[in-house]
């Protein structure tokens, strides 16, 4: 039987089509300025940035993946470092180590955040250690004052994989503000997305951010623009997609607020099914990017929910230290990581899904659930 109403897992047309007035002033702004590369709006944006995050400075960059690589590089890794990284996130974040020449030193995470925690990182921890990456996974903040303890304690820097976490907050600090930088994706559907790829990096360390700022600019020195001090990339943010971000860094809050109302609600009408939802730490305030369920034979109840409309998404199905490209850093079995991947599912989320949307999702899901699998607990990855 038909859903009554089918659910995208992300819909962006609505969040676009209710500011559009908004976009095209941007829009057009940028276009009779010719501000296109760099510029006021990138200033403004950097800014804005910035001050939403609590940090000294924020450099706006191409991308996400841009973000890691140009913060690395900032904090001198390189060729025979070690970074230590979550096995459970976007392949971004491990290339980005290899992409400066590092190797990346995967590990296992808590069974019921998903997150990485100062023990993981504490067992982790060798001479050759120059880095660690820190993944705010699915939308929550890792517990951060402990693993800056095991961090300052080792003397190795601190970097945030803060992509998917735009918003959440640890103790009322926000995400990025904690290391020695953190690092942005706004691709289109992250919570705060641009019409096409964007990023930045935050840094309360003012050396980090000029290394990064000439770094992104062919290496180009911060007092002369014909000198090159590094050999750098190009990897600036557009002035469109600097104005588009201020545009609708406005309304950032409110839809975090409306996810986490969404996520809320899924959890109340899904506490009888056997499934698992991760785990919130009362610390930290999520912003949820996705919502992420365990559940049993997690592909058929996939197929299931897809013929009923409801869209759904893997996050991931292979972990990074699985993956062919990574097989010489690879080597060791993480539990957690590797069972979490068979049995995650990914519910469609929005700013502006409606009760009746989740509702839907939630019938098909609670017949998907009674036609593939008992009632039994789903097991705790690694447990």
């Amino acid at each position: 039987m038909p859903s009554e109403q089918a659910v995208p897992f992300l819909d962006l047309l609505t969040s676009h089509d209710e500011m559009s007035a908004e976009l095209d002033d941007a829009f057009r702004a940028v276009v009779s300025d010719s501000a296109f590369v760099g510029g006021r709006y990138v200033d403004a944006f950097e800014r804005q940035w910035a001050t939403y995050c609590g940090t000294r400075e924020a450099i706006g960059v191409a991308n996400g993946t841009d973000a890691l690589v140009l913060a690395l590089r900032a904090i001198g890794v390189g060729p025979g470092a070690e970074v230590i990284v979550p096995a459970n996130t976007f392949i971004a974040t491990a290339a980005a180590v290899v992409a400066c020449g590092a190797r990346p030193r995967f590990v296992d995470v808590d069974p019921e955040t998903l997150l990485i925690t100062a023990d993981d990182i504490g067992s982790a921890l060798t001479s050759r250690c120059r880095a660690i990456i820190v993944v705010h996974l699915y939308g929550q903040m890792a517990d951060m004052p402990s693993i800056l303890k095991v961090a300052d304690d080792a003397g190795v820097p601190v970097l945030e994989d803060a992509a998917q976490a735009h918003g959440a907050t640890w103790a009322g600090r926000r995400a990025g503000s904690w290391g020695v930088a953190g690092c942005f994706s706004f691709y289109p559907s992250k919570n705060l997305g641009a019409l096409g790829d964007a990023g930045a990096v935050v840094t309360n360390d003012m050396n980090v951010a000029a290394a990064i700022r000439s770094l992104a600019n062919h290496g180009r020195a911060p007092d002369d623009p014909d000198l090159h001090v590094h050999v750098g990339v190009n990897s600036r943010l557009d002035g469109l997609q600097a104005a588009l971000l201020s545009a609708k860094l406005v309304s950032l809050d409110r839809w975090n607020a409306a996810r986490r109302s969404v996520v809320k609600r899924y959890r109340a009408e899904c506490a009888d099914l056997p499934v698992q939802f991760v785990r919130e730490d009362g610390d930290g305030v999520p912003v949820h990017y996705v919502a992420p369920i365990r559940v049993q034979s997690r592909d058929e109840v996939r197929r299931l929910l897809r013929g009923r409309g409801i869209d759904t998404k893997v996050h991931y199905p292979v972990p990074c230290h699985l993956q062919p490209c990574f097989r010489e850093f690879s080597g060791q079995r993480l539990p957690v990581v590797e069972a979490a991947a068979q049995g995650l599912l990914s519910l469609p989320l929005s700013p502006t899904m409606s009760a009746e949307q989740v509702d839907s999702v939630c019938a098909a899901l609670r017949e998907a659930v009674n036609t593939t699998q008992d009632t039994r607990p789903v097991r705790q990855p690694g447990g």
